[in-house]
């Protein structure tokens, strides 16, 4: 489903943000994506909804050749993928149900079937009475939960998140990661890049650890990467 071989990304002024990087995420798979600041891990997510290109190796998402995609082709594959991010970037000036309703709206979604699908996306994520609410009347994780609505909108088949609960207290971050792990077991995978480590302790999901720019530990790995080098 997400294939990295032998990837390298390198820019002109900073380096080589990955090196070598190898792994694949299996359709309805859960993996969380770990490692310090500067380690590749936004690097990585960029890649896969084609912000970035790679500078060598080969990617393939949904069966898509990274570096053959064209046009046309780069919007159609970013529909089959939902992302989500730590600052949640909802419109402000937009109700919850506005701002889910304008994600359908720019796809081209059938106006008549619109709000049917908001308010199921509205109740999946446990906020059906928040619909006519603004971003700045809700909680963090409550904006959080409509930036994962908004993600859904077009059923993908993988949701992106990058830091989805670092701007959020233990309570709210319990919440979104019981969502995600709600909407994985309906068949969805995640990929959930995080810092949080104690998180990541808590649960037994896939573990891809990376330290500068390259993985050093894979859980799927018969024998984590480090040791393979030494």
């Amino acid at each position: 489903m997400i294939r990295f071989a032998h990837v390298t990304k390198e820019y002109p002024r900073t380096g080589a943000a990955l090196k070598d990087v190898s792994f694949r995420i299996a359709k309805g798979e859960f993996a969380f994506l770990t490692g310090p600041s500067g380690s590749g891990k936004s690097t990585i997510l960029k890649l896969i909804f084609l912000e970035e290109r790679p500078t060598a190796g080969e990617i393939r998402v949904a069966g898509m050749h990274a570096a053959k995609i064209r046009g046309k082709e780069i919007a159609l594959l970013r529909r089959k993928l939902g992302i989500v991010f730590q600052d949640f970037r909802l419109l402000e000036d937009r109700t919850a149900e506005d701002n889910i309703a304008f994600a359908l709206e720019v796809t081209g979604a059938p106006r008549d079937t619109i709000g049917t699908r908001v308010g199921r996306l509205l109740t999946q994520v446990g906020l059906a009475s928040k619909g006519t609410s603004y971003p700045k009347q809700l909680s963090g994780g409550e904006q959080q939960r409509i930036a994962i609505a908004r993600a859904l909108v077009n059923d993908p088949f993988v949701l992106i998140a990058d830091e989805p609960t670092g701007n959020l207290d233990d309570r709210a971050t319990r919440g979104i990661f019981q969502l995600l792990g709600d909407i994985n077991s309906s068949g969805t995978a995640v990929l959930m890049a995080t810092h949080d480590l104690e998180l990541v302790r808590r649960h037994e999901h896939r573990v891809i650890e990376m330290n500068r720019g390259q993985i050093v530990f894979d859980s799927t790995d018969p024998a984590p990467r480090a040791a393979q080098e030494r």
